[in-house]
């Protein structure tokens, strides 16, 4: 058997449903299918109209099998923008076969194009396997920092 073909392209407004499903996957994957509130509607005028997002599709043999979303921030310490990386999903069947590493790869080079002073992303903390891949690839957790979040309920809440 040859080796598969492996292509890393990005998303358009047709493939919504696709990262739909994607994410509908990596929900259940992080346990967190309850939370996914989204809508194949919502995808395509956030990222597709909006801009607010951008999306690359990894295919093996012309079938997608994962995906990362990312957008960009801006680092007032640097003065230069960063990456930030939202999701990164393979589809359990495909993963160890180092898509995961060309798909952050990829971003890196985006990151690079773009002058970005650094990329950041968040991992679960009892993902161990995610934490061992980021790390083999040089990230350090920032283990100084806490993550905080409105939800749009106490947005509104505080808008009131």
């Amino acid at each position: 058997m040859s080796n598969p073909e492996f292509i890393i392209r990005k998303a358009t407004e047709s493939d919504a449903q696709l990262i739909f499903n994607l994410i509908k996957k990596l929900a259940i994957y992080e346990k967190m299918e309850n939370e996914m509130i989204t809508s194949v509607a919502q995808l395509q005028e956030n990222i597709f109209k909006n801009n607010f997002a951008e999306v690359v599709i990894a295919e093996e043999n012309s079938k997608p099998i994962g995906f990362a979303l990312y957008f960009f921030n801006f680092s007032t310490f640097l003065g230069k923008p960063g990456l930030y990386l939202e999701d990164l999903y393979v589809e359990e069947d495909c993963r160890g076969k180092g898509y995961g590493k060309k798909l952050l790869l990829h971003l890196v080079k985006i990151a690079k194009e773009k002058n970005c002073g650094r990329m950041e992303w968040s991992v679960l903390d009892w993902n161990e396997p995610s934490i061992k891949f980021y790390e083999s690839l040089g990230a350090k957790g920032m283990d100084e920092w806490t993550v905080y979040r409105l939800d749009s309920e106490t947005m509104d809440q505080l808008t009131k």
